[in-house]
Order: C-alpha cells, then structure tokens, then sequence
C-alpha cells in the first residue's frame, strides 16, 4: 500500500487486533504488574474506548445506507475515498536524519541499585564508571539501568566504589531482560547514548539540552550584558516509515548579571518604599543558573532572614555554613557575607501534585541571571532563517560524522546516520473564505488580511452608547487623542459611539478601584483604563474587580502604546477588541460545516506562584462560529485533566440552543496542552465523559471527534527555491513520513513569520464518532486557525483552542478566581 494511502488506512479505520510487539510500560516491562484487556497506555495500536466504538470509524454521509452506524469501510474503498488529495504539492525538506544502521543483535540490560541511595545522577555515573573493565566500554547507563551488548558472567553481582570524602558506596547490578533489536525500548537507549557524543564535543549541559561557550555571542542592552550560547534539541524516535534523529538548534540566552547584582540594581531604582517586596515581585519566577554544576533553577522565594554564613545540617547530621558548603563542594569563594538566600522548590512537573519537595537554598552571588527581564534584547541570532537554520544544522550533523571520539561512541552500537535532511511531501491547502461586511476576502501570501477589510464595515457591529475612560493626570493627553480616533475609526466600521465619559484617577491600583465602585452603573457597556506603565499588580486588580466583582467588559492600555507613531493602527485593533469584548463579531470563515459545535481546551498552571491549575472551556454557540460560550475550571496545582466538561459542555450546548433552532450534530474538540504520554488517560476520562454526556442526550444523533493539539515541537520543514531555503506558505499539511503508524496525524504550517523560522503545529486526531476524513480534518483545521479576533491573519492553533488558552492565561495570571458567569457569552479575555 502506497505510504499516503497506508496513512489515511490508519487514520479512518484502527484495526482492533493489538500488537504482540512489547511497549514501554506495558506488559513485561520493569515494575509492570499484570494488566487487564482494557489498556492503561496508549498502545501501539490504540484500543476502543468501547468496543462498539472504534477509536476513528468512518461513516457513510447522512442519509446513505446504514447512517450514523455504518460499517467500516474496506482497504480498498478507502483508497478510493481517499486517491484525490487537497491542495497544491510542494517539496520539502524537514530537520530530521534517518538512522541508516543500527544494532541487529539482543542487548542486556541490568537494574542498577546503590546503598545509600545516591540521587545526584553525575555521582551514580562517576561510581559506576570505577569498575567500567567489568563491564566493557560498550554499554549505555541512564542511572538506574545499564545496557549492555554482552550479559555479565553472573546474573547478580556487587560492587563497592569510593566517594571523594572516602565514603564506600554499595552497588547491585542484577539481570532485568533481554531487548531484542527491534524493541521500542532500544529507542530510549539510543537516546541516552547520542546525548554522550555532546560531551565528546565539549558540549555543557544546561537544564535538558546540551550548549557550547565556544561561538557565545556577546551582547549589550540597556546597562546590561548578555551572552548567547549555541546549543541543540535531539530526539530519535520511530516513524512511519523508520527511525529518524530530529536535531533542532536551541539557544540559552545569559545576562552577565548575578541575582546579587539584580538585587542590588532593582534596589536602587526602586520607586516604593518597601525595597524587599518589589525586589521579590520582580525576582520570584525567575530563571537562574548554577554555573558550578551548570544547573537552572527557578526562584520561588527569597529568605532575607538567612545569609551565607548561617548553618544547615548535612545529611550526615553534622552542621555546615553555607559559605564553607559552596567552597568545600563546588569551590565557589562567597565574598558577600550579608545577602539573603533564594529560594527554589526544585522542578515542578505536570501532575506532580501534593508533592513535598524539600526546598532548594541558593547564594545569590553563585547564580546567574537567565533570559531577558524585559530588557529586549537584539536577539537577532536567537531566530534563525530557515538558510541559516539549514546551514547550522547542517554543520551540527557533519561534525556528528566526522568527529572520531563520536564516530567511535557511536560505531560500538553500530548507530549511523544518513547527513541528508529528510526529504517529504508536502500540500498547500487554500486560504479560507472570509466574509466581512458583503465582501468576501482572502489572506495574502503572508496569511494577513488587514489591508483587505480596512474601510470595511463588521460583521456585527455593536453600539456604544455607555462607557468610561479612566486615565492618570499624566495621561490626560493620550486619553484624549485614544478618544478622538475612536470616535474616528469606528464610523467605517458600522460601530455608533457616543461621546466616553472621561474621569481622572491618581494612577495606583486603589484609585482605579474606588473609581469604578463609585461610577459603574447597570448600563454601563465598557471600561477603558488608561496605565500610566505595565505594573502587574494595577492590571490585575483592575482585572479581578472587572471581571468578578462588577462584570463589565474591559480594555486596559499602557500610557507608551498610546505614544507610538502608528497610533491609528494601535487605536483600530483596540476598538475591534472593544467591539468583540461586548458580543460583536469581525469576520466569519466558510466552513463548508453544518450544526457543528467546535470546543478548545487549555490548561494554565502558575509555576511562578504554584496557584492551582486553571482549565479553559470555550465553545462555539452558533453555525457561523461567531458566537462564544467560555468556563474556567480551577483545579488542583498541576491537575492536567479536566474533571467538570460534562458540566461545561452542558452550559455550552444551551446557548447554542438559545442562538440556533437545533442542537449540533457533532462537536469537534481541539485539546491543547497534553504529552504523548497522556493520550490514553485523555481518552479514558475527557473524550469518554463527553461521549458519554452525549449519549444522554441523543444515543444516535450526536457524534464526536477528540483532536489534540501540539504546538511545543522540535520539527522544522524548509521549502528549497534553488539555493535558497524559505518557510513552507500557510497551509502547508504534511501528513506522511513524519507521522506515526499508530497515530491518525499530521502537521499543519498555518501561520508566516516575519523573522526566524516556522514551527509546525502536530494534530493528532485520538477520538472521531464522526468518520471525519484527512482532508475535511485538515481543511477545517486550517479553516479556524482564520477565527481568531485578534488579529486579522492566521495564527498558528485554531481560534477555539487559542480561545481557551487566554482565558486560563489572564484567569490565572490576574484574576486567580473564576469570572462573572454573565461574562461567559463574551470575549471579554481578549
């Protein structure tokens, strides 16, 4: 079967039989207990959700025979279905290298114990390397496991290593399995194994990915010197059609600026009184690095009761200064003596919850400051052009070839890989239908279209007639010319406006509140608020009154954006905010989709302040899909899955009700902020409890389909024109090659980008009641990545999943409580 064929084959109908072919976590792997038909994982080939329901079934059209519950179709038949494919073909070249040798002969892997227990990983792997004439130079060791390509005399054996402070370590090595060359769990080792060749290049390792000092560009912005590192994101992993090495490159920007020095700076220029708070606001979530162990960590708090020369306790139970600590360990010299410590509860993972972790104890001295910090760089080298992407990866994978300390690591395992980029087919979808006005527009090559509906009046334009300004003494000229080109740029838009009523306010956070207490009033439309700068703690209370306390759709603009030279053009988007904010609508998009309900869902989770999680539910509630029903959920911290959608799916399927004569057929879910790993529980919980709802309402007449959404990838496409190498146009699919066998997915370049290159968004499609075919699930994909109203152009996840996404974002960030349900038929999160 042709490989676009075998593709659709997959995606349209999964076969039920399972793979005898082991699994990571599944059965006979390390710790596994004895499993039940029903998988726990998503396996190789997924399961039903129940077994009268195929995971994908495709379905006769409506009203042919045997409806909503007709049979799969044949092999054949989805060939024909399938032969005539959307879009214009390109060429494309994609950052990935097949692996063109690997081992064919059975490996030995052996578990790994030490006593006592020993958690630093650099240490396991220094005590195992004492006894490495026992084992041989060709093994693999990830710091519980060893692979080895030949099996040890002795199934068990003991080992006893030594410590610098001269303290004995016991380490057991005993036999596990047998991993035969085809095993998916070579795949984890063959990634283990790779991640070496980056010390064979004098690579530093720095959180998970590995950078070189060695072409660090230095930098210098606004009193502040920065230095940028070289470094590469790798993966190996099975395809389609093989297994490839995706290499991606990564840069790791510095300030040469300790945290002391940032301490000491934001002190100086602090504006209040109190020093300490407004040097935690600005430091708590920050990003810094141990340069003695090349470590990250983030700072949740900072102890201004301790400093270096207080004590702590060892593990041994002797007590130890911090300063004598840093110098005996790591042979770092404190000269600060009075400076506090930072902080940090160590990494923070997804569904960690209710996790004690002991806190991490930090010199501020010691740390260097990571990212930005608002300064803005001219981080230029940071986003490469497709050319120069291409040319660097190009290096990277040449160097892997002709380096003989790597050529050497990796012909043990006799792993080779081919120096050519992946060649893959791609297609370019056409742009969608947009309707504004009575005129009908398309995006140009660049995915925008502002410049097509600029005198064009809205889709639906809503009338002004109540609303203030609010604005500092100091802002009262910018408050008066926002005033005059509102009322100037609304008139071709079809919005009526009536004069706003401005009122001045001191400018701290307390005046905008007393403010709106005394003149809000049941009429009012909209609030427009004036910052004199971006201090978060004046947004966020304005935020919270507004959307919680008084529901009243808001817009918030800092003093600076008002001063721009394009002010027209920054007053414009702010008045289709306005309009959008009070139940208005710009634009719609030809779907060429009937009674169908589209869902986004995204997860916030506050890392900075470890608040608890907040899920976003947004649906559309109208065919034309300018309508909006949206639900926050709040969670507990790092709790991915949502519990409540029967709840949200309910609300939302009763205003559609109120704005259509009948209710959807089909509800189409985008689901964004979910691993791999996560698919199975996905289906199990999610998609089963909103098919389940749906079923108790209508057995036969609703179907479902469940598509997650990927967007952090490490996969790049390059277009070749000539010598040159560009991004792929909007509306590149690409669903062969780079597409898994037990997947129905695929990749979409939806949006263009004026500086760097592309990222692809991944779609996997894990659920579908409804037989939605490649193209129809692509095209519509493509179709909503046009829906999104704040920005007329193609933005790179459909308008409900981005939706979602920033209504959990300023719920978790500002308001830390749920809105005004008389918000929810409202953008009012734009």
């Amino acid at each position: 079967m042709p490989g676009r064929a075998r593709t659709r084959a997959r995606g349209r109908a999964r076969r039920r039989e399972s793979y005898q072919q082991e699994a990571p976590g599944g059965p006979g792997a390390p710790g596994s207990a004895t499993v039940s038909p029903e998988p726990t994982q998503l396996q190789r080939t997924p399961r039903p959700l129940w077994e009268e329901v195929p995971v994908v079934r495709p379905l006769q059209p409506r009203g042919a025979g045997g409806g909503a519950g007709g049979a799969a179709q044949s092999q054949g038949e989805r060939r024909a279905t399938t032969a005539v494919e959307e879009g214009t073909v390109v060429q494309l070249l994609a950052n990935h290298f097949r692996v063109i040798s690997r081992p064919q002969w059975v490996a030995y892997k052996y578990n790994v114990d030490y006593r006592p227990d020993i958690e630093d990983g650099n240490l396991r792997t220094i005590l195992l390397d004492q006894h490495r004439r026992k084992f041989g130079e060709c093994h693999i060791f990830d710091g519980n496991s060893l692979l080895l390509s030949r099996p040890l005399k002795e199934r068990r054996v003991e080992w006893l290593s030594m410590t610098k402070d001269k303290k004995f370590v016991k380490i057991t090595v005993e036999f596990s399995k047998e991993i035969r060359p085809m095993s998916p769990d070579c795949l984890r080792y063959y990634n283990i194994l790779f991640r070496r060749t980056f010390k064979l290049l004098d690579f530093e390792q720095v959180g998970r990915n590995y950078y070189t000092k060695k072409k660090a560009i230095q930098l210098y912005r606004h009193g502040t010197s920065l230095e940028i590192w070289l470094g590469y994101v790798t993966s190996i992993l099975q395809y389609e059609n093989g297994i490839t090495l995706c290499a991606d490159v990564s840069h790791k920007l510095l300030r040469i600026e300790t945290a002391y020095d940032f301490i000491k700076r934001t002190s100086a220029e602090a504006q209040t009184g109190n020093i300490r708070e407004e040097v935690t606001n600005k430091l708590i979530g920050s990003i810094v690095l141990t340069k003695y162990n090349n470590k990250t960590y983030r700072v949740d708090d900072i102890d201004w009761k301790q400093n270096p020369e207080d004590t702590f306790n060892r593990s041994d139970g002797s007590k130890i200064t911090y300063i004598d600590y840093y110098r005996q360990q790591h042979k770092e010299i404190v000269t600060v003596k009075k400076q506090p410590l930072l902080v940090s509860q160590g990494r923070w993972k997804k569904g960690l919850t209710g996790t004690q972790r002991e806190p991490i104890l930090l010199i501020p001295q010691l740390c260097s400051m990571t990212g930005t910090d608002g300064l803005h760089p001219h981080t230029n080298s940071c986003l490469l052009s497709p050319r120069r992407r291409h040319h660097t990866l190009k290096e990277f994978i040449n160097t892997i070839q002709d380096n003989k300390k790597v050529r050497d690591l990796l012909q043990l395992w006799d792993l080779k890989f081919d120096t050519n980029f992946l060649s893959v087919s791609g297609r370019v979808l056409k742009n969608a239908n947009i309707v504004q006005g009575r005129r009908m527009v398309k995006a140009n090559s660049q995915g925008d279209w502002s410049r097509e509906i600029r005198e064009l009046p809205l889709l639906n334009a809503m009338p002004l007639h109540s609303w203030l300004i609010l604005h500092s003494r100091s802002s009262h000229r910018e408050a008066m010319s926002l005033k005059s080109h509102l009322q100037s740029v609304t008139a071709p838009m079809g919005i009526t406006m009536k004069p706003a009523e401005m009122i001045e306010v001191d400018g701290d956070a307390n005046s905008y509140i007393d403010t709106l207490r005394k003149y809000t009033r049941p009429t009012l439309q909209m609030v427009i608020c004036i910052l004199p700068n971006d201090d978060k703690h004046r947004y966020d209370s304005i935020k919270r009154y507004l959307c919680t306390k008084c529901p009243i759709p808001s817009q918030c603009v800092v003093k600076k954006t008002l001063e721009k030279v394009q002010a027209r053009t920054i007053v414009t988007k702010i008045a289709q905010q306005m309009n959008c904010k009070m139940g208005g609508a710009l634009w719609k998009v030809e779907t060429d989709v009937q009674r169908t309900m589209f869902v986004g869902i995204d997860c916030f989770h506050d890392i900075v302040n470890r608040q608890k999680s907040i899920a976003g539910f947004v649906a559309s509630t109208n065919a034309e899909l300018t309508k909006w029903y949206s639900q926050c959920v709040i969670q507990k911290t790092g709790e991915e899955l949502v519990k409540e959608l029967q709840t949200c799916l309910k609300a939302a399927l009763d205003v559609w009700c109120k704005n259509e004569s009948s209710m959807p057929h089909s509800v189409i879910v985008y689901r964004d902020g979910v691993g791999d790993g996560q698919l199975q529980a996905l289906l199990d919980h999610e998609a089963k409890k909103m098919s389940t709802y749906l079923k108790t309402l209508s057995p036969n007449n609703f179907t479902l389909a469940f598509i997650v959404v990927k967007k952090r990838i490490n996969t790049r496409f390059f277009l070749k024109r000539g010598s040159d190498f560009q991004n792929p146009p909007p509306g590149t699919v690409i669903d062969i090659e780079l597409t898994r066998n037990e997947w129905y997915d695929f990749f979409i370049v939806s949006q263009s980008v004026q500086d760097g290159t592309v990222t692809p968004t991944h779609y996997n499609v894990i659920y579908d009641t409804i037989g939605l075919s490649p193209n129809t699930v692509q095209r519509l994909t493509y179709c909503l990545c046009h829906m999104y109203y704040n920005l007329p152009g193609i933005i790179r996840v459909p308008a409900p999943c981005h939706y979602a996404h920033k209504l959990a974002y300023l719920v978790g960030q500002s308001i830390h409580q749920e809105p005004n349900r008389s918000l929810s038929t409202r953008l009012f999160y734009l």
